[in-house]
């Protein structure tokens, strides 16, 4: 080949292109390659392997009670690392999905509150943005821990929030549990088929209204059919559950005061205060999203609204938010996966979320940082992806239809 034939293609961006591709492959193929054997190499000098033989190994700490500890039957010596991975990922996801529930609430509220007309509402709401979103998280991780939850009476005392019901104290927050009769499953039965009524009748008035403009009383609707079902399961099988009553020791020795465990669901302090500052904290960027969608709705809607006689609530709840979901929905995929990250920052409270046994007790007694490290970081990723599909596909399903 001649150099002017070389020339001449190299001279073609489409070659150039393919050049560039190529060479990028390559550095990146030449950069796994190095850190592998770079890490090898290493390994190698501490007399270190790579392999995950240790989760079948049995494990020889104690975990704070906690839903994962429940489901798995932790049992010090018996249970294997395996299972502390597991119970790290509950955790982890427990506290990461009632954080964006309870977040998700509360920052709509505050949103809304900051553009309402009522100066006290608008004044809270701006105080409560401009001071949690301003303090770093870690902070306020410590605030309830250390200084609110840290102030509740010992196990010997208790604070009643309903009296009979639920309590809280030092040890944590004590909630009755659910206990199933044998109609229960019948019942459950019955509550589906009602559910599924009501999500029937719901899409017949969306139909209805669009054909004639005359939705269904569809509130009345679901209340009939849910009352129907009641009553055909307290007719059928009588109340098929009924709620524990948590028991609390008074008299008797002073080890032996305080709440009987085992008539009692126990939330332990150091979730309550991961909880409460991931939630607090993230709902104040969540209303600041709130506000700008609000804000990026033309005001002609809402004057539009108002002249066909529909109230503030129905206009804001009809017009106003389904329009400004779509600014609303993108940046809020983003707090709604720094919520789940920042759930590693209860590690700081010792919270037995996955970082915190996995990454911390669990490898200072095994030694596999490699290993352990890598598959944290996928349960990161998985959880990170799954949030970010369903809320595209939330955000597909919101947008505004071209016409």
């Amino acid at each position: 080949m001649k150099i002017s034939e070389l020339f001449s293609y190299l001279n073609d961006d489409r070659v150039r292109r393919i050049i560039a591709q190529v060479s990028l492959a390559g550095f990146v193929v030449f950069c796994f390659w190095w850190l592998i054997t770079n890490t090898s190499q290493n390994l190698d000098q501490l007399n270190k392997t790579i392999g995950f033989d240790f989760l079948f190994q049995n494990a020889g700490f104690q975990i704070a009670p906690t839903l994962g500890t429940w489901l798995f039957s932790y049992e010090v010596g018996s249970s294997t690392y395996w299972d502390i991975y597991l119970i790290g990922i509950i955790n982890t996801l427990l506290i990461a999905v009632l954080g964006i529930f309870a977040a998700t609430i509360i920052g709509f509220l505050i949103g809304i509150m900051r553009l309402s007309n009522n100066l006290i509402f608008r004044s809270f709401a701006t105080v409560y943005i401009e001071v949690l979103r301003n303090i770093p998280l870690l902070l306020q991780l410590f605030f309830w821990y250390f200084t609110v939850l840290r102030s509740l009476p010992d196990k010997r005392g208790k604070i009643d929030l309903i009296p009979g019901a639920i309590s809280v104290n030092l040890e944590g927050l004590f909630l009755p549990y659910p206990i199933w009769h044998s109609g229960a499953g019948f019942a459950g039965i019955v509550l589906l088929v009602a559910t599924i009524a009501t999500m029937f009748m719901r899409r017949k008035s969306k139909n209805r209204q669009l054909l004639t403009g005359h939705p269904l009383p569809i509130w009345r609707i679901t209340a009939t059919i849910f009352a129907a079902a009641i009553l055909m399961i307290l007719v059928s099988v009588g109340i098929p559950m009924e709620w524990s009553q948590p028991t609390f020791i008074e008299t008797g020795s002073v080890i032996k005061r305080g709440f009987d465990k085992t008539t009692a669901i126990l939330v332990i302090p150091e979730m309550l205060a991961v909880w409460f500052a991931l939630t607090l904290y993230t709902a104040a960027f969540i209303a600041e999203n709130v506000r700008s969608g609000i804000l990026a709705v033309s005001k002609g809607q809402a004057e539009a609204a108002s002249s066909l006689g529909l109230s503030s609530g129905q206009t804001l709840r009809l017009v106003v938010i389904p329009q400004a979901l779509r600014v609303i929905v993108p940046p809020l995929t983003s707090q709604y996966l720094n919520l789940t990250k920042n759930s590693s920052l209860a590690v700081a409270i010792a919270y037995p979320e996955l970082v915190s046994i996995f990454a911390g007790t669990a490898m200072n007694q095994v030694g596999k940082e490699i290993e352990m490290f890598f598959m944290m970081m996928m349960v990161y990723l998985t959880f990170s992806l799954l949030t970010s599909a369903f809320m595209n596909w939330f955000n597909h399903r919101s947008k505004l239809a071209e016409r």
